[in-house]
C-alpha cells in the first residue's frame, strides 16, 4: 500500500487561550486526491488547512507527509521548508492577507523569481498565469486596490506559478462572480486531471461535486463527524443537519407538525 500524503493520528489544537479547534482529527489523504473539508462556520476546516500547511502545529497528536513528521523543527529546516513551500500552496480565505507586492505582475514573479528560475522561465509562468486567471488587463495594478474576487484570482495565481503538486484551498469560490467561478472549477478539474492533489474546504453543498470526490466532515464540536464519498455525504440529510449544514424544514398538516431535513443543493450537468 502506498504511504499517504497526508496522514493524521489524533489532531488537536487550540489557540492560545481559546477552547480547542480541532479535536482527535485522524484522517489520511493520498497523492492525486481530491478531498473536502465540510462543516459550518467554526467547525476547524480553516485550521485543518493552516496545520496541513505547517503554519500551526498540533497541540496533541501528529501529522505525517508522506511518512514524515510535519513539526516545527522540520518546516524550520531551510532545505525540507523550501520543498514543502514550493510542493504545498495554500490559498486562504481572504486572499488579500497573501498579497504584498507593488502589482499584479510582481505578485506572480514573487515565488518563481524566489525558486531562482531563469529570467525567460519567470516570465512564461507569469503569462500563463495572466492567462489562466484571466488578470492580463489588471496586470500593471496594485493588487491591494482589486475586488475581492480579483484578490483571490491573484493569491491563486500566485500559487500556482511555483508549480506545487498540493493545493489546498479556503472556501475558493467565495467573492467570485458566476463567471470566474465557472472558469475556477474548469482549471481545478484541469489541475486535478495532471495528479494535483486538491483539497478545499468549504460550507457550500452547491459546488461539492465540482470540488471533490471524496467529504471529510467536521462537526461543530470540532471532532470529524463522517468520511465518504461526496454522493454519499449529500444523501445523509440527518448527518448534514447535525453539522449545521442544512436546517430542518417544518409543517403541519392539522394538528401534526413535520419535520423535514430541507437542503439548499442545486445539480448541476457540466456532462462530467
Amino acid at each position: 500500500m502506498a504511504t499517504p500524503l497526508f496522514e493524521l493520528a489524533g489532531v488537536s489544537f487550540a489557540y492560545p487561550g481559546f477552547a480547542p479547534a480541532l479535536e482527535q482529527v485522524s484522517f489520511q489523504v493520498a497523492a492525486g486526491e481530491r478531498v473536502a473539508l465540510l462543516g459550518a462556520n467554526g467547525s476547524g476546516k480553516s485550521t485543518l488547512l493552516l496545520l496541513l500547511d505547517a503554519l500551526v502545529f498540533p497541540t496533541a497528536g501528529t501529522i505525517r507527509m508522506r511518512g514524515e513528521p510535519l513539526t516545527r523543527a522540520a518546516a524550520d529546516d531551510t532545505a525540507w521548508g523550501r520543498r514543502f513551500r514550493q510542493e504545498v500552496g495554500l490559498l486562504f480565505q481572504q486572499a488579500d492577507a497573501q498579497l504584498f507586492s507593488p502589482s499584479v505582475e510582481e505578485e506572480l514573479a514573487f515565488a518563481p523569481l524566489q525558486l531562482g528560475l531563469p529570467a525567460a522561465d519567470v516570465a512564461r509562468r507569469v503569462d500563463d498565469a495572466l492567462a489562466m486567471m484571466d488578470l492580463a488587463p489588471l496586470r500593471r495594478r496594485p493588487p491591494q486596490t482589486l475586488s475581492a474576487g480579483q484578490q483571490k484570482r491573484v493569491a491563486l495565481g500566485a500559487l500556482l506559478t511555483a508549480a506545487p503538486r498540493v493545493l489546498l484551498l479556503d472556501e475558493p469560490t467565495a467573492g467570485l462572480d458566476p463567471r470566474h467561478q465557472a472558469r475556477l472549477l474548469e482549471l481545478l478539474a484541469g489541475l486535478s486531471e495532471t495528479g494535483m492533489t486538491l483539497i478545499t474546504a468549504t460550507h457550500d453543498l452547491t459546488l461539492l461535486p465540482h470540488l471533490a470526490d471524496r467529504a471529510l466532515v467536521l462537526d461543530e464540536e470540532h471532532r470529524l463527524a463522517a468520511v465518504g464519498p461526496v454522493h454519499d455525504i449529500l444523501h445523509e440529510t440527518e448527518l448534514l443537519a447535525r453539522v449545521n449544514l442544512i436546517h430542518a424544514h417544518s409543517h403541519r398538516h392539522g394538528e401534526v407538525l413535520h419535520v423535514h431535513p430541507h437542503t439548499h443543493i442545486i445539480a448541476h450537468d457540466h456532462g462530467h
